[in-house]
């Protein structure tokens, strides 16, 4: 699945392989286009070679095989140090002995801008990321999370147009985490910087993007903005790897356009929209989201199909209620509904009909 090559593309991978060891290839023949200001999020699980990508750009790994270009000239044969981009690491990287104003100053030394210039924008990276009055403390006086705005300010103050973070949000709490991500994209669009940002945390990757780009085995699985991913995924990694996700095993009975009838393993059947299935007898499995199934039969069309299921397991989250259900040989299945004052309470052991509209139910690759 690739992006096409186009004319207004700020930052391309254009067929780009990387090998290691000369066999094995961790990014396999990669092509991404991203638009000026556009925040992208490389997403996947260790191993599927977002960061490899990451560092490609940033210029600490070469390519094996193709181009990398930066508003249309290759960077291929470029320095790290010379392609101009700002990049926040997990470790922030800040020099231990220099005070906050002196780390943020270093990269506008080695650029050669002069002091009352320098002074000028360390102030003003500094007041960007709220952290104005802490110039002279050096980075072992400051928690995590105000080194992680220092580090941001840094790679910021040379005023860069394209930015790289590397799970920079990894070492936070989870509330600080939440702030720091709605910080961060303001700060990207109202700068109005190009943000490649590699994560393997999906709610990350949901809340910051305009769009994201799924890894798994040195490929985009699917690229696209993140409503679209949750809503509908391309495949059966997507589906489990991006949210939560049901999955029913089956096979297609008929397909008729955006239509398909999956008999399940118990042999109940149930209708789908076949996203990554051609033709009768394949196998698939059938994907759908804990938030569209239905308990309430009058909420679902007349057609619409509704299976049986037992309640295995009830658990209150306060603004959600969470059931574990066993359903067509699937003991896993997870339903979410809101807590309101007519929400549906179940006990475990209790027998009770689900169903869902066919839009909602995409079926995938086995």
């Amino acid at each position: 699945m690739a992006e096409n090559v186009n004319g207004d593309a700020f930052v391309e991978f254009a067929r780009v392989q990387k090998s290691y060891d000369g066999e094995t290839l961790v990014v396999k023949d990669l092509n991404l286009a991203l638009p000026k200001g556009e925040f992208l999020t490389m997403l996947g699980p260790s191993g599927s070679g977002k960061t490899t990508c990451l560092m490609m750009l940033a210029g600490f790994e070469t390519a094996t095989h193709g181009d990398i270009l930066l508003d249309g000239q290759s960077i291929n044969n470029i320095p790290p140090h010379k392609r101009g981009i700002g990049m926040v690491f997990q470790n922030y990287a800040l020099f231990p002995h220099m005070t906050v104003a002196e780390n943020l100053a270093f990269p506008l030394e080695v650029r050669k801008i002069g002091k009352s210039d320098r002074e000028a924008k360390v102030k003003r990276a500094l007041d960007m990321v709220q952290m104005g009055d802490f110039g002279g403390r050096r980075p072992g006086q400051l928690s995590g999370g105000q080194q992680q705005r220092i580090a941001l300010a840094r790679a910021l103050v040379f005023e860069p147009e394209l930015v790289l973070m590397d799970e920079p949000l990894g070492a936070l709490d989870k509330q600080l985490r939440e702030h720091m991500q709605f910080e961060i994209t303001r700060l990207a669009h109202e700068l109005g910087i190009t943000t490649v940002y590699v994560t393997h945390d999906q709610t990350e990757a949901l809340t910051m993007s305009d769009r994201v780009a799924v890894f798994d085995d040195g490929r985009i699985q699917q690229l696209a903005p993140p409503d679209q991913l949750y809503e509908s995924p391309q495949n059966s990694f997507v589906a489990q790897f991006i949210g939560e996700n049901n999955t029913l095993e089956g096979v297609v009975k008929s397909i008729n356009g955006d239509h398909c009838i999956v008999t399940l393993e118990n042999g109940e059947e149930i209708d789908a929209k076949p996203v990554n299935v051609t033709q009768p007898g394949e196998r698939t499995k059938v994907s759908i989201r804990p938030e569209r199934v239905e308990f309430n039969k009058e909420r679902l069309s007349d057609d619409a199909h509704t299976l049986k299921a037992v309640v295995k397991e009830f658990i209150y989250m306060g603004d959600i209620f969470r059931f574990r259900l066993s359903v067509a040989g699937n003991d896993d299945f997870i339903v979410k509904t809101r807590n309101a004052p007519d929400a549906v309470k179940l006990k475990p052991g209790e027998q009770i009909e689900i169903g869902w509209l066919a839009t909602d139910c995409h079926a995938l690759d086995a």
